[in-house]
């Protein structure tokens, strides 16, 4: 009986080890499945900050890229205004002084238009008229040139309406006297003509 004892608890002894191994790797699956479902949220949280982050990377370099284009367009737009106006300081670059000389050219052509019977004023005159000749040509060769009035339909943009008149000789809104002369430089009006209008 003793050793009927002795196997029982070698039996005994050999259970509880077994029982004790059993519970350790329960332990350890256990412990082993509760790390591999945190590793598995671990990576989960860092999936979902890694697309987060390229989310905002592609929202900035979308913003960079319409940003970039934005400031394309407005250099390119600079660039053609600076071009433009340097063009149109070129085309018109005479138009201050040719604003200045108008009053005197006006007062010239009138002096013109005195007539004399004396042979000295004539030659005076024909002298005068060959100055005009010269200025006019210089001021047409710059591209000045005078505005077409008498006879022509009135254009609000080329004359200046300061009276009316009813000639039957005229149609309705057509020039019938130019009062002061009027000049363009290449397209541009530097002076519209002061003119009398039919009815």
């Amino acid at each position: 009986m003793a050793e009927n004892k002795q196997e029982q608890t070698v039996d005994e002894t050999i259970e509880e080890i077994f029982d004790e191994t059993d519970v350790n790797e329960t332990q350890d699956t256990d412990s082993t499945s509760e790390s591999g479902a945190a590793d598995a949220a671990s990576d989960e949280v860092a999936e979902e900050q890694e697309s987060t982050r390229e989310a905002e990377l592609e929202q900035k370099l979308k913003e960079a890229e319409a940003k970039y284009l934005r400031l394309y367009a407005d250099f390119d737009n600079y660039r053609r205004r600076v071009k433009l106006d340097a063009e149109a300081a070129q085309k018109y670059r005479a138009q201050s002084l040719v604003t200045n000389l108008l009053p005197a050219l006006d007062n010239f052509e009138r002096a013109l238009k005195i007539s004399s019977e004396n042979d000295e004023t004539k030659a005076l005159l024909q002298g005068m008229n060959m100055v005009l000749s010269g200025i006019q040509a210089a001021l047409k060769e710059e591209g000045v040139e005078e505005i077409k009035a008498v006879g022509e339909e009135f254009d609000p943009h080329q004359h200046q309406a300061v009276m009316q008149d009813n000639n039957p000789d005229y149609g309705s809104n057509i020039v019938v006297d130019e009062l002061q002369k009027g000049y363009k430089l290449k397209d541009r009006v530097i002076r519209p003509s002061m003119v009398k209008v039919n009815q």
